[in-house]
């Protein structure tokens, strides 16, 4: 099978969808099919062989985070292009509703397409004025796919129809695998909690995991805080420089370091305040053995059912999470029983598994389809069809 594989967002600043598209397209191609990945990235960036460039990008503020996409007439030529000589027997594109390179390919192509929906948010403004646009164009979806309930939930209140559900996926054993770094190893006189995340976005959490530390610290002091993550924390550095070693700034890890990381903390912490998803990060470290201690909102509930796999604490609540910490690390032996409850679970994430799910859908969609992925001309006179559907009149792909 020819698969073509839309990313919307920049190999540049590779995260969670980056990484999700490059998994599956490698597990796909690891099981005999042909795949082209479209993507944003820099000329200087390294990308895999199988991911075509569709140039330079712009940083957009977008849920809490900062997306950076391309988009215009210059970027659709270019993805017409790649539709028109990839010869696909199907396209699966991911955010298509993103204005963004998905949103292009799909005015782009005609044929089989899948559309894959990761974004989690509340009631969106911005999704609300677009949707006259964006609503009738993904009916040229032929299937749909939401990686968590909470991106099933975004996509049916805020644009309507509905999806399977197909998670999100890990290499499982490569965390479960991955050999302990000494240095990061906790003991029971000083044990290790990590936490993992770009330090300058609010809603990752940090602040609320440096208001936390001195309780902590009280207890267990111990303990050590390892913080991995890109980005300026001027002010939490400044807050917790006071603790002296019993904190560490990491600065950004590779893939190795973050599985080495997993397998040696005892414990992991997950603060964010919102806007996630499914929470793949909480999969990874109970892959590697590290228990997991995440705030209670929808996404990280559904990964660690309800607690049954880690414990949640008060999302935003940073005496919250001092008491749950507190309360992990005085009964170490009774938390071998919450790790190999999760290990065990996190198996249905696999790609193995997440893989053949997907193919799954692909099956599905192709039994019913006529004919492979061509050039829809009327994606030439895209704007003029934007146009009359904001304004209410024809219906670009009715």
């Amino acid at each position: 099978m020819r698969v073509g594989i839309v990313c919307p967002y920049s190999f540049d600043a590779p995260g969670g969808v980056q990484f999700h598209v490059r998994d599956l397209a490698e597990e796909l191609i690891r099981r005999g099919h042909t795949v082209s990945v479209l993507a944003p990235a820099e000329e200087s960036t390294p990308v895999p062989e199988y991911v075509v460039s569709s140039g330079k990008t712009v940083a957009i503020p977008y849920n809490g985070s900062v997306a950076r996409l391309n988009f215009g007439p210059v970027v659709g030529a270019r993805v017409r292009r790649w539709v028109e000589q990839g010869d696909f027997d199907l396209l699966h594109l991911h955010e298509p509703f993103l204005p963004s390179l998905s949103m292009l390919a799909l005015w782009a192509a005609d044929g089989p397409v899948v559309g894959t929906f990761h974004t989690s948010m509340e009631r969106s403004r911005g999704l609300q004025a677009i949707s006259p646009i964006v609503v009738p164009m993904l009916e040229k979806l032929t299937a749909r796919i939401a990686v968590s309930a909470e991106a099933r939930r975004t996509l049916v209140q805020h644009l309507g129809g509905d999806a399977v559900i197909v998670p999100n996926g890990v290499y499982v054993d490569r965390f479960a695998d991955a050999p302990k770094d000494p240095g990061w190893v906790g003991t029971d006189e000083r044990p290790t909690i990590a936490f993992l995340g770009r330090l300058d976005e609010p809603r990752k959490g940090l602040p609320i995991l440096a208001d936390a530390v001195a309780p902590v610290l009280a207890e267990f002091p111990g303990a050590r805080f390892l913080i991995a993550g890109r980005g300026d924390a001027t002010e939490e550095r400044e807050l917790l420089a006071r603790h002296g070693d019993s904190v560490t700034f990491l600065g950004g890890i590779s893939d190795a370091e973050k599985a080495s990381l997993f397998a040696s903390v005892d414990v992991y912490v997950a603060p964010q305040t919102g806007g996630e998803s499914f929470g793949i990060v909480l999969v990874e470290a109970m892959s590697g053995g590290a228990l997991v201690v995440a705030a209670d909102i929808p996404a990280f509930q559904a990964v660690l059912d309800d607690g049954a796999l880690g414990r949640l604490f008060h999302r935003g609540d940073a005496a919250s999470l001092a008491r749950t910490l507190v309360e992990v690390l005085g009964r170490r032996e009774a938390n071998a029983v919450l790790r190999e409850r999760a290990a065990a679970a996190v198996r249905r994430y696999d790609w193995g598994t997440v893989t053949s799910q997907v193919l799954a859908v692909y099956d599905l969609v192709l039994s019913t389809a006529h004919a492979p992925v061509r050039e829809d001309p009327r994606s030439r006179t895209m704007f003029g069809r934007i146009r009359a559907a904001a304004q209410g009149g024809d219906r670009p792909w009715g």
